[in-house]
């Protein structure tokens, strides 16, 4: 039977960074000058969620009734993505590592390892808000829900779940090899922590004039203005701007005290975790 353990998982709640991760790794891994703008990042990596591989897996155009018929067929375009490069590759995906119907979102037999990152949910929030063209009160409520899904026309879908569920599970995956990489600290240190995310976890020799390229080519910056030159392929139907903000702490402008309160009240331990330097501003501002 052939091994098809060569996918390394680019994964994230929505709004927590993917899309810059994939560009740094697509900008330092592919030869000089080959990298692709954010609208062609598939030709470097790919996504769970990809119609083309649906349709094959469905033996003809798969538009689903339901998420039981979704998890029917993606198991079967998973291995098609799989089994699409030799070696490992990287496939973007927002799902949770769960099982749907007796079947694994993320299958251990095609799964090499998983780069998760995460974002704090103060500044997630509005973020999220703006993806989902909803309301930055909506958007916590989803943010909230365990059953939180997101789904394309023709029935693919994103079962994102909870934050903080999203974060236990990938984070706390058994026998998952794995890189955490938390989108804040990217910010402030993004050559550091690609060093360790690719010398470490990768086990690739990092030169460092080759990364501090790949670092300038993917700044916010950049993005933002290939995003104003070129429009972004990814960005869901209705949301003005992808790459609005990139920062970290935008919340204290974006938030009201009391949907900081309510975020802290829903993810507490979470926080505790991942978060800790936030728990006494965030006490402070939603106290008002």
């Amino acid at each position: 039977m052939q091994d098809l353990k060569r996918v390394i998982w680019l994964a994230s709640y929505p709004k927590s960074g993917n899309t810059w991760m994939r560009s740094l790794l697509a900008h330092y891994l592919m030869p000089p000058g080959k990298a692709p703008d954010i609208n062609n990042l598939r030709q470097f990596t790919t996504g769970d969620t990809r119609q083309d591989f649906f349709d094959a897996a469905n033996g003809g155009p798969f538009r689903g009734e339901g998420i039981e018929e979704w998890v029917r067929v993606r198991g079967k375009a998973l291995r098609l993505i799989a089994g699409s490069k030799q070696g490992h590759h990287f496939v973007k995906t927002h799902c949770q590592t769960i099982k749907l119907f007796d079947a694994d979102l993320i299958p251990p037999e095609i799964t090499a390892g998983a780069i998760y990152v995460m974002r704090n949910p103060f500044d997630l929030a509005p973020s999220f808000a703006r993806h989902q063209s909803a309301d930055i009160d909506t958007a916590i409520e989803r943010m909230c829900l365990e059953g939180n899904l997101m789904g394309t026309p023709t029935g693919i879908y994103d079962a994102l779940g909870r934050w903080d569920d999203h974060i236990a599970l990938w984070t706390g995956a058994p026998g998952l090899k794995r890189r955490i990489v938390r989108y804040e600290d990217l910010l402030k240190r993004p050559a550091k922590e690609m060093r360790g995310l690719l010398e470490d976890f990768l086990s690739v020799k990092v030169e460092p004039q080759k990364l501090a390229r790949a670092v300038k080519a993917t700044s916010f910056a950049n993005m933002q203005k290939q995003e104003r030159d070129k429009g972004f392929a990814e960005r869901p139907e209705g949301m003005k701007e992808f790459f609005a903000k990139g920062q970290s702490g935008v919340w204290r402008n974006d938030l009201t005290p009391a949907q900081v309160g309510r975020i802290r009240e829903a993810f507490l331990p979470t926080l505790e975790t991942w978060y800790p330097e936030l728990l006494d501003e965030t006490a402070a501002f939603a106290k008002g």
